[in-house]
């Protein structure tokens, strides 16, 4: 599968830069192409030069609303990032127009922070804009919840979030939510952290996107997932998953392929893929609450075999009965076997509703604590009033 990635706001350019590092890896050590083009949009012109993949010219990084900002962002009001996007909207179009690669797309990839102003406003009027110039490709939305302390101490990220989530939710064919606290390494640097966070997203994409994309003919699997699958598996609210299982490099002398140790731990090692999947999702929710699932698995051919295929089909329909459910083999990768899951058109996010929750408390008390402002300072001019003005 060919994306478009386009990453707006800091966090949304960081992680699009990080699919443009994941496209120079599948076209060197693959000879394949997953990402058509990669753009960074921002209102900040210094979260644009700090990007270091996606390329340095005005097409692939986007700087909108200088005239109202002047390159330093909207400080986290997101209705101004609305207002810039839906102004500046033709730009980033014509942006994507120079993908030399563009006709190839098989859909738009979007990414953004829900707390922040400029990518939490700006994704839900550019999926609109995108969706209504190229009605024939899904336009996906992938949107980063903020970590926890970030809502502990900041309200205006529980109002964004929400208001970005109910936003995106009625344009985009479906939303990957990723909850940052899920990745969180406590014994990293700040800078490393963020790093690796946004690395870990990235990965579960990688087989994925390269699996459709083959040309080598020994690497194309039996059971082949492509764009097809993954189109028809994206609907509303999604996560994704991915879990991995080390294989030995060295193989044990004279252990025929009959003996039924080895035939257990192969089982065993794709099990222990799929748990970490599921375990690792990029938000907590139910499976039970997923109308259409899909996964993949890659190791080398003779690493798979059907029982492995059905174990890990019979795993997945236990923990998501109601769900329709795709698969597919890709036999690429070396001394690892891997698994990629994807749940979809969720019908319960409980992450989502708390937002929404929160949120609608939040206002009213917002309004009281303006009006509380605006009394007391009317006293103070009211104070005031007898003294003479040198102006």
């Amino acid at each position: 599968m060919k994306l478009v990635v386009i990453g707006f706001g800091q966090c949304g350019g960081r992680i699009a830069d990080e699919f443009a590092r994941l496209n120079k890896r599948a076209r060197r050590w693959r000879g394949i192409e997953i990402i058509t083009g990669a753009f960074a949009v921002n209102t900040d012109a210094a979260d644009l030069s700090g990007l270091s993949t996606i390329k340095s010219d005005y097409q692939h990084r986007v700087l909108i609303g200088g005239r109202k900002t002047g390159g330093h962002g909207v400080g986290k009001i997101n209705e101004l990032g609305a207002e810039i996007a839906r102004e500046d909207s033709d730009k980033v179009i014509d942006a994507i127009r120079t993908a030399p690669r563009f006709f190839e797309t098989d859909a738009f990839l979007l990414i953004a922070s829900a707390a922040g102003g400029t990518g939490s406003g700006a994704i839900p009027i550019m999926t609109k804009h995108i969706k209504e110039r190229y009605v024939d490709k899904p336009v996906y939305n992938l949107i980063v919840l903020p970590f926890q302390h970030e809502e502990d101490t900041e309200e205006r990220t529980i109002y964004n979030s929400a208001a970005c989530l109910k936003s995106v939710s009625s344009v985009a064919d479906a939303i990957i939510l990723v909850d940052n606290q899920r990745y969180v390494r406590k014994d990293f640097s700040l800078r490393n952290n963020l790093a690796k966070i946004n690395a870990l997203i990235v990965e579960p994409f990688y087989n994925l996107l390269c699996a459709g994309e083959e040309k080598k003919s020994k690497y194309i699997g039996v059971r082949m997932l492509d764009a097809g699958d993954i189109i028809q598996t994206l609907v509303g609210w999604s996560v994704i998953g991915y879990g991995k299982s080390q294989l030995p490099l060295i193989r044990i002398p004279f252990a025929g392929t009959r003996n039924f140790r080895k035939k257990s731990t192969e089982i065993h090692r794709g099990i222990q893929a799929m748990d970490e999947a599921v375990g690792e999702l990029s938000l907590k929710c139910s499976p039970m609450d997923a109308s259409r699932a899909l996964y993949l698995l890659s190791a080398p051919a003779k690493e798979m075999n059907m029982e492995l295929i059905k174990d890990l089909g019979d795993y997945l329909r236990d923990i998501a009965s109601e769900a329709i459910i795709r698969n597919g083999d890709y036999p690429r990768e070396k001394g690892m076997l891997d698994v990629t899951v994807i749940l979809s058109e969720l019908s319960d996010v409980e992450k989502v509703r708390d937002y929404y929750a929160r949120s609608t408390s939040f206002i009213p008390e917002v309004r009281k604590r303006q009006k509380r402002v605006e009394s007391k300072l009317s006293q103070i001019d009211e104070a005031a009033k007898d003294i003479p003005s040198l102006l």
